[in-house]
């Protein structure tokens, strides 16, 4: 068949009569053979090949590599090379497949030898970022070439199809909740942290959707774990403090704010329910929190001391959080839905920020001067 995104390899006439042999499991699919197997990671990048940017999309059957993505992976082999964990590649063979089982009948007949041409072709469906980070993290550390990823080889049944195996493989595909993403992630310090709070602090204890990155109407919840996060990252972000020094100030922080937000605490004593307070105010919405986030950054930036920091806090017990509060109208609310893009975390913080008496960066200014045009 022809060239459809598929690499070539060197030479075909030098590799003609030779053979890759790869140890392989034989299994049955939609009535079509396929072999997975266990290949040096070495060899991962010698294989695949690429000649996209040569071809169109519609005569390629993979979309084009996102470069950006491939240093952020392959630094993710490189910090953690005794616990990294990557999924099966998956790929089609332009060229002849031969399996020997080791026995003729039984169980056997399954686990054998998979015989590929060198000259065959070869092209990655699912994987081929992970290939690419491979191949990067192999030029720094060469030793993880003797460490093996799972490859899933289909025979190659013409560009049509393979395009069509692209786009099965890639349908069904969800990205989890980022809330769910924070939960699980034991590497980062951040998502640890607020994990500690969502779980131990009186302010966040029970109230925090720890999976899904929305609040159902009736959640009982307030905040979600992955507003959480973003909030907390904002509060520590450029502070040079870490493990319990920032695990107390965000801590601190978070209960300064509780105390200064008295409808917080009468969903926690049973007066309002959390679908109630949802609905009628913005303080407990991703873009609030953030919001506050910031705020805090700035003041913490100015002094880690409590006694300094937290009586200039003070005037947010004044500001009025409820939704029908014209001011939030263009800010923090479009057309009646709370909106969280930048510009209106921006809109958002400003008002806090006036609230506290604080000056606005260049940035916010620019901004604030376009919302009172009434440029929103």
């Amino acid at each position: 068949m022809g060239t459809h995104g598929l690499g070539r390899q060197d030479g075909d006439a030098t590799t003609a009569g030779f053979e890759y042999i790869f140890p392989a499991i034989r299994g049955v699919q939609a009535g079509r053979e396929y072999y997975v197997s266990m290949c040096p990671l070495r060899l991962i990048p010698k294989i695949f090949l690429f000649d996209e940017d040569e071809l169109a999309p519609e005569v390629r059957a993979q979309r084009v590599l996102n470069k950006g993505r491939v240093p952020a992976l392959a630094r993710y082999i490189l910090e953690n090379p005794d616990d990294y964990v990557f999924s099966a590649l998956t790929a089609s063979v332009d060229g002849s497949m031969r399996f020997i089982g080791v026995s003729d009948q039984g169980p056997g007949m399954r686990v054998g030898q998979l015989h590929i041409p060198m000259a065959s072709r070869f092209l990655i469906n699912d994987g081929q970022h992970r290939r690419a980070a491979i191949e990067a993290a192999l030029r720094e550390n060469p030793p993880l070439g003797d460490e093996t990823i799972a490859v899933v080889f289909f025979h190659d049944a013409g560009l049509e199809r393979s395009q069509q195996m692209f786009a099965d493989l890639n349908r069904h595909a969800v990205r989890p909740a980022r809330s769910i993403g924070v939960l699980y992630d034991h590497r980062d310090e951040l998502s640890q942290l607020t994990r500690l709070l969502a779980l131990k602090c009186p302010v966040f204890r029970n109230y925090v959707e720890m999976e899904s990155s929305t609040l159902s109407a009736r959640s009982r919840r307030l905040f979600t774990l992955s507003a959480l996060y973003s909030a907390t990252s904002a509060l520590l972000q450029g502070l040079e403090v870490e493990g319990k020094q920032g695990e107390s100030l965000a801590w601190s922080f978070w209960e300064a704010v509780d105390e200064l937000i008295p409808d917080w605490r009468e969903v926690r004593g049973r007066a309002l329910s959390a679908a109630e307070m949802r609905k009628q105010y913005l303080h407990t919405h991703g873009i609030a929190l953030h919001a506050l986030g910031l705020l805090g950054n700035t003041l913490l930036r100015e002094s880690l001391d409590p006694e300094e920091w937290k009586p200039r806090l003070a005037p947010l017990q004044d500001v009025d959080w409820s939704r029908t509060n014209p001011d939030w109208e263009g800010r923090a609310i479009i057309g009646g839905r709370v909106s969280k893009n930048h510009q209106n975390v921006v809109l958002t913080v400003n008002y806090l920020r006036q609230q506290l008496g604080l000056e606005l960066s260049i940035e916010e200014q620019q901004a604030e001067a376009a919302y009172q045009r009434g440029e929103r």
